[in-house]
C-alpha cells in the first residue's frame, strides 16, 4: 500500500488533564476500507484519544493527517467538515425529529445553498432539500430502518436508534467513521446485525475507528487493533497479534474483567 491509502494518520498524541497523564505519545495509521479498533482497560486513555481524534478534546501535542491533508481536531463540527464524523456511546439524536430529519441534519454539513437560500426557499434550496431528503431516505434504507423514516427518533428501538446515529454519520460523506461504543447496550441478536452493518460498510470501501468494550466483537471485526494502557501505547497490530501479545494479556485480556 501506498501512503495514498492512508486515511487518517496521528503521531505523537499526548494530552493531560491536570495532574492526570491520559494520552503519552499515542498514534495510530488507518488506511483505506480497514476497520480499525481501539481497545484497553477502562481508564486506559482510548475514550480520551478518540474525542482528541474527532475534536472533542484539544491534545497537548500531536500531528493529524486525514486522506493527506493536516487537519487540526479544535472541535467537532469542524472535524466533521474536514472528513470525521462520529457516533456517540450515549445515543445523540435529536429525539423529537424523525428519523429522516436526523440523517437530513448530517447531510446538510455538505449543503451549497447558505442561510438565504434557506430563507427565501430559492428554487435551487428547494432542489438541494429534496436531494438530501431523497439522500437520507436511501441511508435508512442501507442501514436497515428505512420503513421508519417517519417515525420520531425516541419512538425507535435501542438498536435501530444506533443504527440511525450510523446512518447521520454517514450521511455527511466522511473519509472515516468514528463508532464510539456502538455494541453498548446492545443485545446478542442487535450485536450480530451491528456487525453485519459495520462489514457492510467496509465492504463499500469505507473507513471505520471502532471503540469498543466489546473484545470478541472487535477481534471479529477489525483489521487492526491497537491496545492502549494508561495512556499508552502497548501493542498494535492483527488481532491474532494483539490477542498473542502478553503485554496485551496482562494489561487486558487476561484480566477478564474490563
Amino acid at each position: 500500500m501506498t501512503t495514498a491509502d492512508i486515511v487518517l494518520k496521528v503521531t505523537g498524541v499526548s494530552k493531560r488533564f491536570g495532574g492526570l497523564q491520559a494520552l503519552s505519545d499515542v498514534g495510530i495509521t488507518i488506511r483505506r476500507g480497514q476497520v480499525y479498533g481501539l481497545i484497553g482497560p477502562n481508564g486506559a486513555g482510548k475514550t480520551t484519544f478518540f474525542n482528541v481524534i474527532t475534536g472533542l478534546y484539544t491534545p497537548d501535542s500531536g500531528t493529524f493527517e486525514l486522506a493527506g491533508k493536516p487537519y487540526q481536531p479544535t472541535a467537532v463540527h469542524e472535524v466533521a467538515r474536514a472528513g470525521i464524523a462520529r457516533t456517540f456511546q450515549n445515543i445523540r439524536l435529536f429525539a423529537e425529529m424523525t428519523a429522516l430529519e436526523n440523517v437530513m441534519v448530517g447531510r446538510h454539513i455538505r449543503t451549497q445553498s447558505g442561510l438565504l437560500g434557506a430563507i427565501f426557499h430559492t428554487p435551487g434550496f428547494l432542489a438541494e432539500e429534496a436531494a438530501i431528503a431523497q439522500r437520507a431516505r436511501e441511508l435508512l434504507d442501507y442501514v436497515g430502518i428505512g420503513k421508519y423514516a417517519d417515525f420520531k427518533a425516541r419512538t425507535l428501538s435501542y438498536g435501530d436508534q444506533r443504527r440511525l446515529e450510523i446512518a447521520r454519520a454517514l450521511a455527511t460523506d466522511p473519509q472515516l467513521i468514528a463508532l464510539d461504543e456502538p455494541a453498548a447496550g446492545m443485545n446478542a441478536t442487535e450485536k450480530v446485525m451491528l456487525r453485519e452493518l459495520i462489514d457492510r460498510i467496509r465492504k463499500d470501501n469505507r473507513t471505520i475507528l471502532l471503540i469498543e468494550h466489546d473484545v470478541k466483537l472487535v477481534m471479529g471485526l477489525c483489521d487492526r487493533v491497537t491496545v492502549l494502557d494508561y495512556g499508552k501505547q502497548i501493542a498494535e497490530g492483527t488481532p491474532a497479534e494483539v490477542q498473542s501479545n502478553p503485554a496485551v494479556i496482562e494489561a487486558y485480556l487476561g484480566t477478564g474483567g474490563h
